[in-house]
């Protein structure tokens, strides 16, 4: 089977694609033939390193395909079904999607709905979830999210045009809280219309704390962070009191953040630093539900229609679909790795 692999860190370039041995599933294993595979920043991040290899590695977590064996044990899923993955680079260094057979434990492996494309499977994992994390820590707010979970709530997105960002304003408005972003440009703004957000704002305007005021005079209930450490004023300006932020990127910032301990303590506001990576298999999971349930629902969808731009590449140009994504291309960045039937 093809695969593309890196042996040492570095750009793009330490990409190749090579063959590799089909390998068969264990117990409690599945073996998903890869249909199509998507690029996030982590992935590029992963292959630049630091830390050490201690083999060829398979980048990408994301990705969806069809089961093509099961080990023994298995009964979640079977051979035929349409699925999607969970953070399968974090399973082992073999086990990315950027090949056309990957092998993973079937926790790790979710039922994508018929009527649901491969493409959104792959494109709404990571930031479909980090998304509902996000949404799902305020104290006063809901564990899980569905329609009317955020009700009455106010949520603030900051770059609603970003993967993040574009799944947090669909899977608030699916979940009936109403939204505001903020975003750099213009045509960012109509992206961040299109994912269906309520009231668009820039923030490079001379004072955005005061728009949103004026849009939420009791202030928002929530704050889904991209960029915590240059917008730390921002959130005591615009919080209501027991208000959230849950902080998943430090954008433009230094990696230091800043807090007035006294302001915050008078709001009590919650803090609430969020990565995938150690949420847990549990938040995960109930995580992948709830993300599916709006698949299933239409409500979270790609493409121009929904905010978010899709980048095509085949397998054997993963390289430049790592670059695309390192560069800062709007949208998602996809890679086609095996055909869909």
């Amino acid at each position: 089977m093809r695969a593309v692999t890196y042996s040492r860190h570095g750009g793009p370039e330490v990409l190749s694609v090579v063959e590799r041995d089909l390998v068969e599933p264990g117990a409690g294993e599945v073996r998903v033939r890869v249909v199509v595979s998507a690029v996030n920043p982590t992935d590029w991040k992963q292959r630049r390193g630091p830390g050490e290899l201690t083999g060829p590695a398979v980048p990408n977590q994301d990705g969806a395909g069809v089961v093509d064996a099961v080990g023994p044990g298995v009964t979640e899923v079977a051979v035929g079904d349409r699925v999607w993955v969970i953070l399968a680079a974090a399973h082992s260094p073999a086990s990315g999607t950027a090949q056309e057979y990957t092998v993973l434990p079937a926790s790790r492996v979710v039922r994508l709905p018929d009527d649901v494309g491969f493409d959104e499977g792959a494109a709404f994992a990571i930031p479909a979830l980090t998304a509902h994390r996000a949404l799902t820590v305020a104290e006063d707010g809901p564990a899980r999210l569905g329609p009317a979970a955020l009700a009455g709530r106010t949520v603030l997105v900051t770059g609603g045009a970003g993967a993040v960002g574009n799944a947090a304003i669909q899977l608030a408005r699916w979940a009936g809280a109403t939204v505001l972003t903020t975003v750099s440009t213009d045509e960012k703004a109509a992206l961040a219309r299109a994912a269906g957000a309520d009231q668009v704002l820039s923030y490079t305007a001379a004072d955005p704390a005061t728009e949103i005021k004026a849009l939420a005079p009791e202030g928002v209930d929530l704050v889904v962070e991209v960029a915590a450490g240059v917008n730390a004023g921002l959130h005591l300006e615009v919080l209501r009191p027991r208000g959230t932020v849950a902080a998943y990127g430090d954008d433009r910032g230094t990696g230091t953040l800043t807090l007035d301990f006294r302001r915050h303590l008078w709001l009590n506001t919650r803090y609430q630093f969020l990565v995938l990576y150690t949420v847990g298999l549990d938040k995960l999971r109930a995580g992948a539900e709830d993300v599916t349930a709006a698949l299933r629902a239409g409500a979270l969808r790609l493409g121009d229609s929904r905010g978010l731009p899709v980048h095509r590449f085949p397998l054997a140009e993963t390289a430049r679909a790592h670059e695309a994504s390192e560069q800062g291309i709007t949208g998602k960045v996809l890679i086609d790795v095996t055909p869909a039937s």
